[in-house]
């Protein structure tokens, strides 16, 4: 059997959240079955495991709805892509698609990173459910990153295929930083909060910054990139409080992490939320909002706030200032960032990629 991963989104550079997603799934997906990569720039390879791979057209090209002439000349058996919109126009090969979240039909701003006409061609797209429902269709099975928003697929019926999670997984930590001991907030000097992701109007960093102004003693990391304007609108409403990151490497991002007394979001929607699996796997508790999606991965570990509740999230950390209290909850993340792994995940998606190749067609 012949498996094709599609690499494509893998970022030259920094990772982004569908990047790691697929190089963590690959690598894992490798010991398992014969696998094969493809790449549309040479330099994604350097997040990728050594493997036989096929550079074709970016997936942001015109002759992306084509691709699978490109593809099938390679004679795979199945093909899997991360996103939904891999072309599949002439394909004689099985084929697995990627859903990731339904953010942006309530969220309709598009990623700032994306060119000009895709950002146009993004928005357009998701003024109605019938253009995803023909791009999901078009493959043999659909996978997606979470039972919240397998539901939301089915609830809105954008598909006739089978959904299957394969869920997120944090990366492995390197060998050195494994077993380093964690304790938690001693002493009358000031305390560390974490947040990581982007300044987008869902992510409702706003309340965050509010909550901090109210936790005299704390001071909230911002990790991810910040525009001036948001720089400036977020420190005015914490003076003095906030520190600013603008775009820390992973190893400065443990390194925040493993000091800290929480991670904290209050994200109003997401499709899965790795940076609680992240902050869980070194032993840091969560206070997020209570959203679905982020009580299905935090569970028991995590502490719930309305997303609007800034007075709830500074009491929620304040109970975090208790030394037993923070032990407690920092156990109790990290058994429960061991229920995600890539290796897990990467079997879940073994059995489809086998199931849908011996599907006739």
């Amino acid at each position: 059997m012949k498996v094709l991963v599609d690499c494509r989104y893998v970022r030259v550079g920094r990772h982004d959240g569908i990047s790691r997603y697929t190089a963590g799934l690959v690598s894992e997906l490798a010991r398992l079955l014969p696998v094969e990569l493809l790449v549309s720039d040479e330099r994604q390879l350097a997040h990728l495991p050594d493997l036989p791979w096929h550079l074709i057209s970016s997936p942001t090209s015109w002759r992306e709805p084509f691709v699978a002439r490109q593809v099938r000349r390679l004679r795979p058996d199945v093909v899997f892509s991360p996103m939904q919109t891999m072309g599949s126009a002439g394909r004689d090969y099985g084929l697995l698609l990627t859903l990731h979240d339904l953010i942006y039909y309530r969220n309709p701003t598009p990623p700032r990173d994306l060119p000009a006409p895709v950002r146009l061609l993004w928005r357009l797209f998701h003024l109605a459910w019938w253009p995803q429902r023909l791009l999901l269709d078009r493959a043999d099975a659909v996978v997606t990153v979470s039972a919240t928003t397998r539901d939301l697929i089915a609830r809105h019926r954008l598909t006739r295929r089978p959904v299957t999670v394969v869920p997120n997984a944090p990366e492995p930590l390197p060998e050195e930083e494994a077993d380093l001991p964690r304790t938690g907030p001693t002493g009358t000097g000031t305390r560390s909060l974490v947040y990581m992701g982007s300044f987008m109007p869902y992510k409702n960093v706003e309340t965050l910054a509010r909550a901090t102004a109210l936790l005299p003693g704390h001071e909230l990391h911002l990790m991810s990139r910040v525009t001036p304007a948001d720089r400036a609108r977020l420190t005015a409403l914490a003076p003095g409080s906030l520190v600013f990151h603008d775009g820390a490497t992973d190893e400065e991002y443990r390194r925040v992490l493993r000091g800290a007394t929480a991670l904290v979001s209050a994200s109003r929607d997401e499709g899965f939320g790795i940076p609680l699996v992240e902050a869980m796997t070194l032993g840091t508790p969560v206070v997020v909002s209570d959203i679905p999606v982020f009580r299905e991965v935090g569970g028991d570990a995590g502490a719930y706030v309305g997303p609007d509740d800034a007075e709830g999230f500074a009491r929620a950390v304040r109970e975090l200032d208790d030394p037993v209290t923070w032990e407690v909850r920092s156990a109790a993340a990290r058994t429960r960032a061991k229920e995600f792994d890539w290796a897990a995940s990467a079997r879940v998606l073994a059995d489809l990629l086998v199931e849908v190749a011996q599907t006739p067609r």
